[in-house]
């Protein structure tokens, strides 16, 4: 079914309270919100839209994408603008851009994702912290962790690091940098005095990847686990079992999806 136009939209939501991106029956998802607004915003008017991949419940993003084909060119200030009044609290569009190439698909096309994960630990954190980052109440060796996040990056086998991968699934991938730097970008008066930042970037990823990579660096970090564990763990040919430490959803944020040049 062909449409007139078609445009790229950034936006941005806060996940806490919904099930993930995509549609789900009885489920509040942010495409069903997303297309809620679009169906008022754009009344009357045949449209479909298409996310850049999706995310698990309570995950958020600063800059997420999403193609929409519409029959009816629009202005794209007054989109923005009226969509933003008509939009739940917990969504925004930050731009719009009508995309000439025809050939333009937000799923195939060569891209690079950047997530963040948020975490802090050794106390309580206040209540108001947690759809944003993750308090681990043990003391973790950071240093450590620091060191371990370095093992990711690279060509490796993560199957250990995928839940429940069929054969099909392609667990050899590369992840271009994997660290852990203190948190100075996200803060808020009720945020614990020092809190942590794990930074990925890749191509693509697997099911909950991230957060089994910092379920594991989590483990390190306590001392349950050692850097020779994390190596043989991206090993393919290691017999150590699937990894069961899987960090909370509401400390991954997809921070930044930039689109490659053909």
């Amino acid at each position: 079914m062909n449409y007139n136009y078609a445009y790229l939209v950034r936006f941005q939501y806060l996940g806490f309270r919904f099930h993930g991106w995509q549609k789900q029956p009885n489920l509040k998802t942010v495409h069903w919100a997303l297309d809620k607004t679009l169906k008022f915003v754009c009344k009357g008017i045949r449209c479909k839209t298409i996310g850049v991949g999706r995310t698990d419940a309570k995950v958020s993003s600063t800059n997420y994408a999403y193609q929409l084909f519409i029959d009816e060119k629009l202005d794209e200030n007054i989109f923005i603008e009226t969509f933003n009044v008509n939009s739940p609290s917990d969504i925004r569009v930050t731009a719009i851009e009508r995309i000439e190439d025809e050939s333009f698909n937000i799923i195939q096309h060569p891209k690079q994702k950047e997530y963040r994960y948020y975490f802090s630990f050794g106390e309580k954190n206040h209540p108001y912290c947690a759809p944003f980052l993750v308090g681990y109440l043990d003391h973790l060796n950071i240093d450590l962790m620091i060191e371990g996040a370095k093992l990711f990056e690279g060509f490796h086998n993560f199957k250990h690091y995928c839940t429940k991968p069929s054969e099909e699934t392609k667990v050899e991938r590369t992840i271009d940098s994997c660290e852990i730097i203190e948190n100075t970008e996200l803060t808020a008066s009720f945020f614990p005095e020092k809190s942590y930042i794990l930074i990925i970037k890749g191509q693509g990823f697997l099911r909950n990847q991230i957060r089994l990579i910092m379920g594991a660096l989590a483990e390190l970090g306590k001392g349950n686990y050692d850097l020779d564990f994390i190596k043989q763990s991206l090993d393919g040919n290691s017999n150590i079992e699937f990894l069961k430490s899987i960090a909370p959803a509401s400390g991954l944020h997809l921070h930044e999806v930039n689109f490659k040049k053909n």
